[in-house]
């Protein structure tokens, strides 16, 4: 057998020797694993419900001797969106660390999961300052990595190479996340904790707020749709590394809880992700829980940096031909 990720079942994280048990008493139950697993076993592979982890087959599908048996499903409870939070923070805060900016997001797995925290960003940005202060209020340790224009120059050749079809968003992130695994593995961890997919479960976009309450539903629909794409790109880099991104906020009994709530009761009243926030007010002071964070490309200073190098190298007005040139040397 072999496992990338982890695997839970009802609740339960099962060891390497569980999952082997169970799978030689009844080989069905991997329909019911949670979690987030690309896993291989006896003539079949199967990839976590929403395909967190990447592998050569469809998210939540069962292959055996590569024809199609069966899909992972495990039970979506029915349970308060704070109880949903929670146990799917716990349920990944016995390994990794925290990628921690400062936003509501990452400052609620950090308060949660009580694991080391890192936060990478250009000298003197509003990432490193923010999750600064968060890491002090929780009292959690923090590693700060301080990238140099001579780190990101390097890693943009990497990066761009490991997205299929990259634009400048793509690669801004991209970088980022780079800079994210790379320290990881340096401090010597696997798993990364994440805030990945609480602006799509949740409704962190501002076209949230300026968009119609009768379309609301689609607009979550379809950034809920485009996950996987994200998915793709975040963990090849990630992987790239030796690490992988753990998503509390894309496990199934968070999405579920999440998508009980109306869409107009998540984007209310002016504010974003609002529900998210009410349960970060149980774990973090109110100025933490409604801070308004910039994207992280902008907050840690990458995005800058990156149309400064483009600049440098002639392309004044396209970040986009600067990183076809890249392809293209």
């Amino acid at each position: 057998m072999h496992l990338t990720g982890w695997i839970e079942l009802d609740g339960i994280p099962l060891s390497h020797e569980e999952i082997i048990q169970k799978l030689s008493e009844d080989p069905q139950i991997v329909t019911h694993f949670g979690g987030e697993f690309y896993l291989e076993y006896d003539s079949c592979v199967a990839r976590d419900h929403f395909g967190i982890i990447q592998g050569p087959c469809p998210a939540g599908t069962i292959i055996c001797n590569g024809s199609v048996t069966g899909s992972v499903k495990p039970s979506c409870p029915c349970l308060p969106l704070a109880d949903a939070i929670r146990t799917a923070i716990e349920l990944r805060s016995d390994s990794g660390i925290t990628a921690l900016s400062g936003g509501v997001d990452s400052a609620l797995v950090a308060a949660i999961a009580k694991r080391p925290c890192l936060v990478v960003g250009m000298e003197g940005c509003h990432d490193i300052r923010q999750a600064t202060a968060v890491a002090q209020v929780l009292d959690l340790p923090l590693h700060v990595r301080t990238i140099t224009p001579e780190d990101v120059a390097a890693a943009l050749p990497v990066v761009i190479s490991l997205i299929d079809d990259p634009n400048p968003v793509d690669v801004a992130i991209g970088t980022t996340l780079f800079f994210v695994a790379e320290t990881a593995q340096t401090l010597g961890y696997e798993r990364i904790l994440t805030g990945q997919g609480a602006d799509e479960v949740f409704g962190g976009y501002s076209r949230y707020l300026e968009t119609p309450e009768h379309l609301l539903e689609e607009v979550f629909a379809r950034d809920f749709a485009s996950l996987p794409r994200q998915g793709c790109r975040d963990q090849s880099i990630a992987g790239s590394m030796g690490a992988y991104l753990s998503m509390p906020y894309l496990d199934i009994r968070v999405v579920c809880a999440a998508q009980a709530i109306p869409p107009r009761d998540r984007v209310t009243g002016g504010v974003r992700k609002k529900p998210l926030r009410e349960v970060a007010r149980l774990y973090l002071p109110e100025s933490f829980a409604y801070y308004d964070k910039k994207a992280m490309q902008y907050g840690t200073g990458i995005w800058k940096e990156i149309k400064r190098i483009a600049r440098q190298n002639g392309y004044h007005s396209s970040v986009s031909d600067f990183i076809t040139h890249i392809r293209r040397t």
